[in-house]
């Protein structure tokens, strides 16, 4: 799927989604990231959502972040209690959704200048 035919010069935008795969401007990685409106967190240790834990979204927590999309792979699947809790006390919102939908929503939402972080979690 083919997200941007504009090039945006304030952010880095995702190019590209596939099922294990996400092409940030022209660099394609197989392995879950996080990205900001600035930097790329590469080799996320995550592999799943199911296993995701508190400790694993402190590297989100700490861009600190008005929201967050967490796209869980090829299908949506929420994380534990706990470690939505994690945002939550931080005050920070968390959507979750497949990896598809969390592209095109980052899109929208650093366009408009929002101060958005989205993880995407890969299975390589």
């Amino acid at each position: 799927m083919e997200l941007s035919l504009e090039r945006p010069e304030d952010f880095l935008y995702v190019r590209r989604v596939e099922d294990d795969a996400v092409t940030i401007v022209d660099r394609r990685f197989t392995r879950s990231l996080v990205l900001a409106r600035d930097q790329v967190i590469e080799d996320w240790p995550v592999r799943d959502a199911k296993s995701l834990q508190p400790d694993d979204v402190q590297a989100i927590l700490a861009l600190k972040p008005e929201v967050v999309l967490l796209g869980t792979g090829t299908r949506q699947q929420f994380p534990n209690a706990a470690t939505l809790g994690a945002f939550t006390r931080k005050n920070v919102g968390v959507e979750v959704m497949d990896n598809a939908a969390a592209a095109r929503t980052h899109s929208v939402l650093a366009s408009e200048g929002r101060d958005v972080v989205v993880a995407f979690i890969l299975p390589g």
